[in-house]
């Protein structure tokens, strides 16, 4: 088995299930939950909100800065040519390059960190159901342990109108 879920028509009862799989045990990272639309009413929408994008985006910045800084001085003292008493790196000239590369190291460090961090590049499919397309809110688990099963389907089944699905 892949994976254990149930499907729920709104955010109170997908709120419930997610606390049951809490006192079942399963700890915030393990909780898989998909909702057709943001529900920051509730607290299961939260689950999985923390990343280090900033921390990336802002190391991006830094490394293209340094790069083109390195290359505008780089360039500038490998070209043998008399400046006379002027300063041999002139920079109002680069400044407009040093913008714009800290912020395409930004860029970059954004979109690479989206798309990993999304799960765009991973070659297993995702716990997912077509339910979720018409208005379903999936709670469930990616490999479930096996010795908490009871638990996990009483947390997820607390209502005869909820089914169980595995895949």
């Amino acid at each position: 088995m892949n994976g254990v879920y149930a499907l729920y028509s709104d955010g109170s009862s997908a709120q419930r299930a997610v606390n049951g799989l809490r006192r079942a045990g399963i700890a915030d990272d393990q909780i898989v939950v998909i909702s057709p639309a943001p529900m920051d009413e509730f607290e299961f929408s939260h689950i999985g909100s923390k990343n280090h994008m900033w921390l990336i985006a802002c190391l991006g910045a830094v490394a293209g800065f340094a790069f083109i800084t390195f290359l505008a001085v780089f360039t500038s003292q490998s070209w043998p040519m008399n400046v006379g008493s002027m300063a041999t790196v002139a920079w109002y000239p680069y400044l407009i390059p040093i913008f714009e590369l800290t912020l395409l190291g930004a860029i970059l460090a954004t979109v690479v960190t989206l798309i990993v961090s999304s799960g765009l590049g991973r070659r297993r499919p995702a716990l997912y159901d077509p339910a979720v397309n018409q208005g379903k809110i999936l709670v469930g688990l990616e490999n479930p342990p096996q010795d908490r099963m009871p638990d996990i389907e009483r947390a997820l089944i607390f209502d005869s109108a909820y089914h169980l699905k595995t895949v």
